[in-house]
């Protein structure tokens, strides 16, 4: 998903507006994580950008997008870029040390 959200619209609440972005990329993350897997793949990972333009998109981690999204209708932005892929990720293994740490609780 690339897209720029208008969440400024003329006859519309701007609340809704913004819940219904929000909804819309949730929606399109559960569909992705309900795509099968692909051999030697464990799970879906998402690389996100996120910005008031295309151009001034910047990486940010997947759980952190609400948190922008609320940031910039805060700071009265009129529209935003949301840029989300998915990726294949694979699960690894522990290093011994810190597998160890963690079961003595330290």
């Amino acid at each position: 998903m690339k897209k720029t959200f208008q969440i400024t619209i003329e006859g519309k609440n701007r609340d809704r507006v913004l819940d219904a972005v929000k909804h819309e990329i949730r929606k399109y993350i559960k569909r992705e994580r309900r795509r099968e897997l692909p051999p030697g793949v464990d799970y879906w990972d998402f690389d996100c950008r996120f910005g008031l333009t295309e151009e001034a998109a910047e990486r940010v981690h997947l759980a952190n997008l609400t948190a922008l999204i609320d940031a910039a209708a805060r700071d009265a932005a009129d529209s935003f870029y949301v840029e989300i892929l998915a990726t294949h990720g694979v699960r690894r293994a522990r290093p011994v040390e810190a597998a160890g740490e963690a079961a003595e609780g330290g």
